[in-house]
């Protein structure tokens, strides 16, 4: 059904702009993924998700355990209506995570700056599909993760500094990583069925009371089996 709702749906968007969603549509990819542990800096987190929206990161997990997600309009500059993001805020949110991520296939990867960790560099993005955590700004990531985490990763550092900002090592370690993945024959874009889900959100996202739209669409098409 997909398919034939974005069909209907596109001709209230300009050939232009169709064109532009279709092009960004295939620089997609949900192999990696990324996860912000209990983010309390709104700006942070918000600058997190502008940066996975410019590498083509599609999914975002939020862990909501001391703290609530906002988002930061000034920071993330409309960037969040383009991505697909998922909140966890039971009793247990950053395990209810990593059970979710890994029955999807994900290898949970924690990042750290502490430890016997593999570099940046040596990190292997070919192995398959990854979810990158991200801690809190002061503690780090939780002990859940890293007594579920397959492997760890660290930025290289040469200053007095213990680690980089959150939105700082986000920026550096996907800048790598998509760069690399990109450069693999890895298949790391969406498939037919993701796409049309996806085109379906940014419609909705683009096109002024698209609700009312597509219930229309959606009595038509009653009307027309009947």
């Amino acid at each position: 059904m997909n398919t034939e709702l974005n069909k209907y749906l596109a001709q209230f968007v300009q050939d232009e702009r169709m064109q532009l969603l279709q092009q960004k549509l295939l620089q997609r990819t949900r192999y990696i993924c990324v996860c912000l542990e209990d983010i309390y800096q709104s700006q942070n987190a918000s600058a997190v998700l502008r940066t996975c929206e410019a590498f083509g990161i599609q999914d975002i997990h939020i862990i909501e355990d001391k703290n609530k997600y906002q988002i930061n309009p000034m920071v993330v500059k409309g960037s969040a209506k383009w991505l697909s993001l998922y909140k966890y805020n039971s009793a247990q949110p950053s395990r209810d995570a990593v059970k979710h991520l890994k029955n999807q296939g994900y290898r949970i990867v924690a990042t750290t700056p502490y430890g016997n960790n593999i570099t940046l560099e040596n990190f292997d993005i070919t192995k398959g599909k990854t979810a990158i955590f991200f801690g809190t700004e002061y503690s780090g990531i939780s002990n859940t993760v890293k007594e579920n985490a397959d492997e760890f990763i660290t930025i290289p550092m040469f200053g007095f500094v213990e680690s980089f900002n959150i939105s700082v090592s986000a920026a550096i370690i996907l800048h790598h990583l998509v760069m690399k993945l990109r450069k693999s024959k890895t298949a790391w874009k969406l498939n037919e069925d993701e796409q049309n889900k996806i085109m379906l959100q940014w419609l909705r996202a683009t096109i002024r009371r698209s609700d009312e739209i597509i219930e229309r669409y959606e009595t038509l098409h009653e009307h027309d089996k009947s």
